[in-house]
């Protein structure tokens, strides 16, 4: 049987005339062309766009297998002594040392030149930062207006040099002998870590080699970048410029590796920033605004409360799996908000400062059980996880950062005023205690229940309070300035109490033992600063010598017991003049403990409060004069979210 063909189809039912597919071409490239014009011109198109065009990772909701118990979150203080993450990608480079003899390296510069050049008023060329092309950092250009970032500008709003009159030299030669005493061991740190571990994260000490770790993601030269700003205030120019020339030829941000992106915030970052504020080099500018891109993806959560870990090549990310539930930690994500918005004010991109401001709206919505901020969040519910409270590891920095915050915005930041006092307050009535021998001290607070411990990491609150004892109802700063002091004192006393001088990593309050570690696994000492760091907030505000003097029998312990032949070392237990090394010179030692103590001994013009507040790494930034940098990216708001520096 032959069958009929049916007009305009072939023998297979397929086929179509050459005018019909002609037609149903034209139709086909219109209906392309309209749907993808959608894309770029319907209203809110950035989203269409993310859709279809963004190269970003889908971020995966881990929920981890930790418990959350006291034992894990020790594995997670603030700066862990090591933290060699199972999961860990890090990228190997050789030694980079002999980088050093490039022919492209710029000709070294003294301190005093940079100074002269900079206050001589020369104008600083006003660059503007490519907005950042990563998807997460995306924002509509419509109704924006920012200005560039003029580094002349910015000197010119401070109230004072930086550098004070003379380097912050003191006039009394007890004094001036101290604080060459903290350069001098400052040097000897340095040497030691260039010559056995330079590039590498930290030095150790006792088998003289260095010390990569994995919470950097492949990042390098953590002791570097944390050193910038302490050689560059201590006058050490010919260091300064070494550290200088391998961030500029070595300092690889292309890194493939598991990272913390509170760890690289708060030492990478917040060093990279202090150094071009102190110094002008447009080098630390770009590094700190492109490093500071790779950080926003960790935020692509349902909240927006960033997830804790984040591989700076792909930009995935996820939490910590120890932490309870794949929570965020409060510490962690509380801890960006300084440099954030200093990243938007030298990128001229607002992403920055609205990222950190959308942590704010979150906990300002949500509950907080009798005022308190427990430890853990969940970014995909955005409720808390835990209700454990601790002013030390875990929860410390974002107090911290609340009072400086509002600081640094020359005290126009009211939302975070009225966080940290209401903060303040709930914390005085729930944890604040006082033992049957007169001690003060921060207890840390589990779902109601009280564990009378404290830890060396909360022992930076006496300087925290201090600072913040003027701008609190007026009749309340006597009492502020004297909660201060007394939990300054328990922490000293924390220190006395040990055979070595030096403080023990937590100390207890119950079963009749004040300020003493009595747990083995809290007897350690790693070159933590926070004690000191409190000294010196104390001398500043006060001018009571008794603090100073307290810094200097700090530095007697650090001299006797933790300087080895090559560097410093942390120690095992505190309470025993037989030492046992740990092997570890902490970057944070070098960018806190010795500049807190440098500045201890240095007269008060040297980084004046005035004008300078210090991210809990000690880098200094400088305060956001408002009546100053008229026309800067804070002079409006955006999509409905006010930006505090009007």
């Amino acid at each position: 049987m032959v069958f009929r063909k049916l007009p305009g189809v072939s023998a297979s039912g397929m086929g179509l005339r050459l005018s019909q597919k002609f037609v149903f071409l034209i139709f086909l490239s219109g209906l392309v062309t309209l749907c993808f014009g959608a894309l770029f011109f319907l209203p809110d198109s950035v989203r269409l766009k993310r859709i279809f065009l963004s190269k970003t990772e889908t971020q995966p909701v881990t929920v981890g297998s930790g418990s959350g118990s006291e034992n894990d979150a020790r594995e997670h203080l603030k700066r862990p002594k090591e933290q060699d993450h199972p999961r860990a990608m890090t990228s190997t480079k050789g030694d980079t040392s002999t980088k050093l003899k490039s022919l492209s390296r710029k000709p070294a510069v003294s301190r005093e030149a940079t100074e002269e050049r900079l206050a001589g008023g020369r104008a600083q060329e006003d660059l503007t930062l490519s907005r950042s092309k990563t998807e997460s950092a995306t924002v509509p250009d419509s109704d924006a207006n920012w200005d560039t970032f003029s580094y002349d500008k910015f000197r010119r709003c401070l109230l004072k040099p930086p550098l004070g009159r003379d380097g912050g030299r003191p006039s009394d030669p007890k004094t001036t002998e101290r604080r060459d005493k903290v350069k001098e061991m400052m040097k000897f740190a340095w040497d030691n870590y260039k010559r056995y571990a330079w590039g590498k994260n930290e030095l150790r000490p006792l088998t003289r080699n260095g010390h990569i770790g994995n919470m950097f993601g492949g990042l390098r030269g953590a002791s570097i970048i944390d050193s910038l700003d302490t050689l560059y205030i201590m006058g050490l120019m010919d260091e300064y410029n070494d550290a200088k020339q391998w961030v500029q030829s070595s300092l690889d941000l292309n890194s493939n590796g598991e990272a913390s992106l509170f760890e690289v915030n708060i030492r990478y970052v917040g060093g990279l920033l202090s150094a071009y504020y102190l110094t002008g080099e447009e080098l630390f500018k770009t590094k700190a605004v492109e490093l500071g891109e790779k950080l926003l993806p960790a935020f692509n959560t349902p909240t927006g409360i960033p997830r804790g870990v984040i591989n700076l090549g792909s930009g995935t990310s996820w939490s910590w799996g120890w932490a309870s539930a794949g929570s965020s930690i409060l510490a962690e994500f509380g801890t960006l908000h300084l440099e954030f918005v200093h990243l938007t004010e030298l990128s001229s991109n607002p992403i920055y400062t609205e990222k950190v401001m959308n942590i704010r709206k979150l906990l300002n919505k949500i509950e907080k059980p009798h005022g308190l901020y427990p430890n853990f969040l969940s970014p995909v519910s955005g409720n808390w996880v835990q209700h454990h409270v601790s002013i030390g590891g875990l929860g410390d920095s974002f107090y911290e950062y609340l009072i400086k915050s509002y600081l640094m915005s020359d005290k126009t930041d009211d939302d975070a005023k009225m966080m940290y006092y209401s903060a303040l307050e709930a914390i005085e009535a729930n944890l604040v205690q006082k033992s049957p021998g007169g001690l003060t001290y921060m207890a840390e607070w589990r779902g109601g229940i009280l564990d009378h411990k404290m830890g060396h990491l909360a022992c930076f609150s006496g300087g925290m309070i201090g600072i913040g004892a003027d701008d609190g109802a007026p009749e309340k700063r006597q009492h502020y300035l004297d909660l201060a002091a007394e939990i300054t004192h328990t922490c000293h006393e924390s220190y006395t109490r040990s055979a070595t001088k030096l403080g023990p990593e937590a100390f207890r309050f119950d079963s009749g033992a004040e300020a003493t570690a009595t747990r083995l696994s809290d007897r350690y000492y790693i070159l933590r600063p926070e004690v000191i760091e409190s000294y010196m907030y104390m001398w500043r505000l006060t001018h009571d010598p008794k603090y100073r003097e307290w810094g200097w029998e700090a530095v007697e312990a650090l001299e006797e017991h933790c300087r080895v032949e090559s560097g410093f070392s942390g120690i095992r237990d505190v309470y025993t003049m037989t030492v046992s090394h740990d092997n570890m010179q902490q970057s944070f030692f070098l960018s806190e403990t010795l500049k807190y103590l440098y500045l201890l001994f240095s007269d008060d013009d040297l980084l004046p409060l005035e004008d300078w507040v210090f991210n809990t790494e000690a880098h200094p930034l400088p305060i956001i004069r408002k009546s100053c940098l008229a026309g800067s990216v804070f002079s409006g708001a955006r999509d409905g979210l006010v930006i505090p520096f009007q």
